[in-house]
Parts: C-alpha cells; structure tokens; sequence
C-alpha cells in the first residue's frame, strides 16, 4: 500500500489490520474462555473457573486466560550484536504467531483426520453436513496442514518448537487434572 499510496496508504492498511485484528481478538478471547470453562465443568481445570457471574460470563475463566495470555508474552527473542553488543528484542507478537500457527495447524489436521476415520468407523451416523469432493478435499486439507508444519519447522524451528511443546505440556496436565476429577 505504501509503494502505491504513499503514507495516507500504508496507514489505511495498518488501520485495516488493527480493525481486523481486535475483531478476531474479541472473538478468540471469548469463544476460548468457554474452553477453560468447559474444562472445569468436566473437572479437568480449577473448580472456580468453571463458574459464572451475576451476568453469566465466565469472568473467572477469563481472568485465568489474561494471566496466561500475560505469562505468554513474557519471553522475547534476545539479539546481541558481535560488533557493537548492542541487545536488541523480537517482536511479541511475531513470536505468538508463530508458536500459535504451528500448533493450531496440527489441530486442524488431526481434525479432518478425524473427520475421516469417524466416517469409516460408523458409516450409518447421521450427516447433517457434507463435504462436496469427500474424502479428496479432506485429504487434499490433510496434505496441506502436514506442508505446512513442515515448512514452518524449518522456516522456525524454535518458535515452532516451542508452540507445539506448549501444546504438549497439556498432555500430563490433562492427565493430572483427570485423575484429580475422578477421586
């Protein structure tokens, strides 16, 4: 937008960005305090976050999702020049991204995944929806997701690490909460 409109254009397009941004924001920041909701309704996470308040919003579940959305912002990238040992700092939010697409991709693709084996597993199950060209757009989505993955481990292989050990950080907590649910 810059190279064609000059200044006025390159601030429309942040403008545009930062719109659509805080739009998917609201959304995400919402929808996911349900999960941590959810979870502790199913005693997978702290009895109080399964709670709501005089208006019927998760608030509890929203205050734990600002404190690890906080906790996740705290490391930054450290760069130090040889020459001049000047230390300098990544962008936030670039790091998010990228450990939130790497994992986020991997859920997509275990999804359709699925998708796939719950259609062979029970052929008779009601349908509501179809996907036209199935199993070939599935698969095609499934190939995709799995490029994807592996480009970005190599484009980042930190960031892309860390996002899906994030991820796999979940997997003896949910068994702690679990076992803690059923005693």
């Amino acid at each position: 937008m810059y190279a064609l409109f000059g200044r006025p254009g390159a601030m429309c397009m942040a403008a545009a960005i930062m719109i659509s941004t805080f739009g998917c924001n609201n959304g995400l920041i919402l929808a996911s305090a349900r999960v941590y909701y959810a979870m502790a309704r199913d005693r997978l996470f702290f009895r109080r976050v399964g709670t709501t308040n005089a208006q019927h919003a998760p608030a509890a579940a929203l205050v734990a999702q600002g404190i690890w959305t906080a906790f996740l912002t705290l490391p930054r990238a450290m760069t130090t020049q040889s020459a001049t040992g000047r230390v300098t700092y990544g962008n936030v939010y670039t790091q998010l991204l990228e450990y939130i697409v790497s994992a986020d991709l991997l859920f997509y693709f275990l999804l359709v995944a699925a998708v796939i084996l719950l259609r062979k597993k029970s052929p008779t199950a009601e349908r509501p929806y179809r996907t036209r060209g199935y199993p070939i757009v599935p698969i095609i989505s499934i190939l995709l997701a799995g490029l994807l993955i592996v480009d970005l481990a190599c484009l980042g292989p930190t960031t892309s690490g860390i996002g899906i050990l994030i991820v796999l950080t979940g997997v003896p907590v949910y068994f702690f909460w679990r076992k803690r649910g059923a005693s």
